[in-house]
């Protein structure tokens, strides 16, 4: 069952993407900038921030059919712990470049969602403080605000109850048991832990959030694919039906630092770099990670350089000996790639370097929670809570 609904996805991307024709514009559809910028200029801008577009000639029509009308993209987060630097600076970076585009982005505090899936013992009251903390990080690391919007769950869902429970068990009607049970990824679980009741409410639940924030665009990780691929399917379920599906645009995981992690984790200090971690905390987890030579594939130091530091400044560069080959500026992955894979460009070169482009990163977050009493205060109480699976 899981392999089928796989195969009828990719089913989905291939045939999209075969009769896409971005640089048509129909006759009736004027091409207004938008802060600056043509319709194809903001389609390849919103494009970049996807591994995975689903469907790139949804994203065309999209464009062409709103002109220079609000497009509402959405992301929903668990309060539960530490930011660490995906989080942060990839998340910076992929909602700059959407606002740049003429987005409007809404951040859904997922405080009830946390409470639900057990984070931090289920205590709402830190749940709620560590969405506040997590709000004051973006504006530190140099989110744009201007076309953002925070939204908290519980209060939103309290607002417009009944506009919200409706949709939860509209999707929960229609949908068989099995189903739901594998979205349980979105939730850091497998299909096979043994779920809570509460944990099977939750796919339900985050499908509706799309609907309710009238989210044109699905932009979260790939980690939560399927239960975006969920509400693409309930769209032909509903009554009536829904003409014009949410597109689903999702991120690049960034690895652990340690070998073989997928993704960072929140109870594996070491896996992970936080946002507000001392130069020393950088420094010493950049050098133990692991940065086999000349192997590019399974390379977190490599992909931390690719996602964060050439996206976010547009080069990279590399201060050596002349020995080692001189000091060089990379501008392109390829380049660094290509430098890497052919023992160039050495790991006892390349970890110092990346660890001094992360440390300028993060240094605006740490004078904001140095300076700031508010932010001060928020973070010694993160700093106590013990984070949970």
């Amino acid at each position: 069952m899981e392999s089928l609904q796989l195969d009828n996805d990719v089913e989905e991307i291939t045939n999209a993407t075969e009769n896409v024709h971005f640089n048509t514009i129909p006759r009736n559809v004027k091409d207004p900038l938008v802060n600056g910028k043509t319709l194809e200029e903001r389609f390849e801008l919103i494009r970049s921030v996807g591994e995975e577009c689903i469907q790139e000639d949804e994203l065309w029509q999209l464009l062409c059919g709103r002109g220079d009308s609000e497009i509402i993209c959405y992301d929903g987060f668990e309060p539960s712990g530490r930011m660490h630097i995906a989080q942060g600076i990839q998340k910076a970076i992929n909602v700059n470049k959407l606002t740049s585009a003429g987005c409007t982005f809404k951040f859904w505090i997922a405080d009830w969602f946390a409470q639900l899936n057990n984070k931090l013992g289920g205590d709402l009251k830190k749940i709620q403080t560590v969405g506040e903390y997590f709000i004051q990080v973006w504006k530190a690391c140099g989110m744009d605000m201007s076309r953002v919007k925070f939204l908290w769950a519980s209060e939103e869902i309290n607002k417009h109850a009944n506009e919200y429970w409706m949709r939860v068990m509209d999707i929960a009607r229609v949908n068989k048991l099995p189903r739901i049970v594998r979205c349980s990824q979105i939730m850091g679980r497998n299909d096979t832990d043994d779920l809570s009741a509460a944990q099977i409410f939750y796919p339900c639940m985050q499908c509706a959030d799309i609907f309710f924030l009238k989210a044109d665009i699905c932009q979260l990780g790939m980690d939560q694919r399927k239960v975006n691929m969920l509400a693409r399917e309930y769209c032909d379920d509903m009554k009536p039906k829904k003409k014009f599906k949410p597109i689903i645009l999702s991120h690049h995981m960034l690895p652990g630092l340690k070998q073989g992690q997928e993704k960072m984790s929140k109870s594996d200090p070491d896996s992970a770099i936080f946002m507000e971690d001392s130069e020393q905390d950088v420094n010493r987890k950049i050098k133990r990670a692991f940065c086999p030579p000349e192997q590019v594939q399974g390379n977190p130091c490599l992909e931390y350089v690719q996602y964060l530091i050439l996206e976010r400044n547009g080069e990279f560069s590399v201060d050596r000996s002349e020995e080692n080959g001189g000091p060089v500026t990379y501008r392109s992955v390829e380049h660094l790639h290509e430098d890497y894979q052919s023992g160039r460009l050495h790991p006892s070169d390349l970890k110092p370097a990346l660890a001094k482009s992360i440390n300028a990163l993060l240094e605006p977050v740490r004078l904001h929670f140095e300076k700031d009493k508010d932010a001060k205060a928020l973070l010694e109480k993160v700093r106590k809570y013990r984070a949970t699976r």
